[in-house]
């Protein structure tokens, strides 16, 4: 029964999350009402999935530099089974990335329908000192989410370049299958080793400013 219901749920998200992206927002928006689910609910839900994208992909450039370490200790033996590991595990932090994007992108569009129904409600509002309270409310949690946005686009925009150099990495080693390239690779594995641990530094940031505003949430 679990088996069937996990597709179930994969597939609503999916459609969801098309309603979402191709102009259908209202419908988007109504369909999770029905459901219980505010603006509100649905950010912190998208927060939520941003931070578990960005954990995952930490955990995948961490098998690439754990992999990239090998290299040193690389003396002869199967060098086409170690390239098979380094894209395998390349092409697993490159879908990771691309989960992250998409989860921000996600979040944005969430956040500004979000804050812009919230100031059309604010100005609904007679009572003046409710209007006061929900406007510092808004101004208080749309900073935590520059805050929160500014980290996760930084970590992310970190992710492109560190992939290209990855990307040229795997494919020198493709094409290069000799001891004569374990050389030169040693010669770029430490600077590759930096961008890659400063990355993941980054992306703790992130991970961590996401559980604050997940907080202010609650």
């Amino acid at each position: 029964m679990k088996s069937i219901a996990k597709p179930i749920i994969s597939l609503l998200t999916l459609l969801v999350l098309l309603l979402l992206f191709t102009g259908c927002q209202k419908t988007y928006y109504a369909f999770w009402e029905k459901l219980g689910k505010e603006k509100r609910h649905l950010l912190k839900d998208n927060v939520e999935d941003a931070k578990d994208a960005q954990e995952e992909a930490s955990e995948e450039f961490k098998e690439v530099l754990t992999r990239i370490k090998e290299i040193y200790g690389f003396e002869g033996g199967e060098l086409e089974e170690f390239y098979v590991q380094l894209k395998s595990d390349y092409e697993g932090a490159q879908n990771r990335a691309q989960a992250v994007r998409a989860r921000i992108k996600e979040a944005e569009a969430i956040a500004g329908d979000l804050f812009a129904e919230w100031e059309a409600e604010i100005e609904r509002m007679d009572n003046a000192k409710f209007r006061a309270n929900s406007r510092e409310s808004l101004r208080e949690t749309r900073r935590r989410f520059q805050n929160l946005h500014k980290t996760m686009t930084k970590a992310q925009a970190k992710m492109t370049p560190v992939l290209d150099e990855l990307e040229d990495y795997v494919l020198y080693l493709k094409h290069n299958l000799n001891a004569r390239a374990i050389g030169v690779l040693r010669q770029e594995a430490a600077g590759i080793e930096i961008e890659v641990q400063s990355l993941i530094d980054d992306i703790r940031s992130s991970v961590q400013e996401a559980d604050e505003f997940l907080k202010s949430m609650e």
